[in-house]
């Protein structure tokens, strides 16, 4: 089997393509709670803590020169960075508690045997007649 046959058989299984959509899809997630994060949620913290822009919070450990940029430790994009992370594991662990939940739900439907039919019933009964 030649290399881009091999190659042809890889990239068209469904799990290649699913992982694909979903890292897609995680990207586009990860932009949305960016946005969420810089644009809605860090504007009133900066202001409950009196105005700071968490994302120009930085040290200067040497200023710039004519030949260098400056040397900067940009902590408020660390701070940023750190908030972003925990909303999307909090929206993460929702979704994945919700789907466990369903999960459950189903298997509890799925273990409770169902009645038998009334037919099923009466057959049973005309049968333990008959070995009377």
């Amino acid at each position: 089997m030649s290399m881009m046959q091999e190659f042809k058989e890889f990239a068209v299984k469904g799990n290649v393509v699913d992982m694909a959509v979903g890292v897609i899809i995680g990207a586009a997630f990860g932009k949305i709670v960016s946005s969420l994060v810089t644009d809605v949620v860090m504007p009133p913290i900066g202001v409950l803590i009196g105005g700071v822009d968490f994302s120009k919070l930085a040290f200067i450990l040497q200023e710039a020169t004519a030949t260098a940029p400056a040397v900067v430790i940009s902590y408020g994009k660390f701070i940023q960075t750190v908030v972003d992370f925990t909303i999307i594991a909090a929206v993460i662990f929702i979704v994945i508690k919700g789907i466990n939940t369903m999960k459950k739900k189903a298997e509890k439907e799925a273990a409770i045997p169902a009645a038998p039919p009334a037919q099923e019933i009466l057959l049973t009964e005309i049968r333990d007649l008959l070995k009377k």
